[in-house]
């Protein structure tokens, strides 16, 4: 099984969401500076995010993205789910096709996996995420380091327009 990069790039975003998006609604901007992740990209995962009703946009100054319902409420099954990412760990994608139009010798096995790694997903919360410490320490990291960034672009253009 494997969890292809937009599904991890969909739960990083929504985790980043939860995490800032606490008192005003979060740019998609924001959130590629931050995780490294293509705006292009970020819009595309958005919208899927906001049709299964996972976001919701704000528009106008300050607008951004919001959490369509409490962290809580929102696995990170649901988030991969929302973004068409199978969790799939059988080669033949759960048909039972896999060895010549047959079944293989291990196809329950791998869709018994895939079933429990949904489950585990299932019970993981953005809630339970955003209040894991290490999760915020990297939070903070990233932070300083955007703001760092920032600064260094703001002196840049004060020194290029002095």
């Amino acid at each position: 099984m494997r969890l292809t990069t937009k599904g991890r790039y969909a739960v990083t975003a929504m985790l980043d969401l939860a995490i800032h998006g606490q008192q005003k609604p979060v740019s998609l901007n924001d959130i590629s500076g931050r995780q490294g992740i293509s705006l292009s990209y970020l819009e595309q995962l958005f919208a899927k995010l906001r049709r299964n009703e996972l976001v919701c946009s704000v528009r106008g100054p300050g607008g951004g993205y919001r959490l369509a319902r409490h962290e809580q409420d929102i696995s990170v099954a649901q988030v991969v789910d929302a973004v068409n990412e199978s969790m799939d760990a059988t080669r033949c994608l759960g048909k039972g096709d896999c060895q010549d139009g047959d079944q293989c010798l291990t196809h329950h096995l791998w869709q018994d996996l895939s079933r429990q790694i949904h489950a585990f997903l299932n019970d993981i919360s953005l809630n339970d995420l955003v209040n894991r410490q290490d999760i915020l320490d990297v939070a903070k990291r990233q932070d300083e380091r955007v703001q760092q960034q920032d600064n260094s672009t703001e002196a840049l253009i004060q020194m290029t327009s002095a």
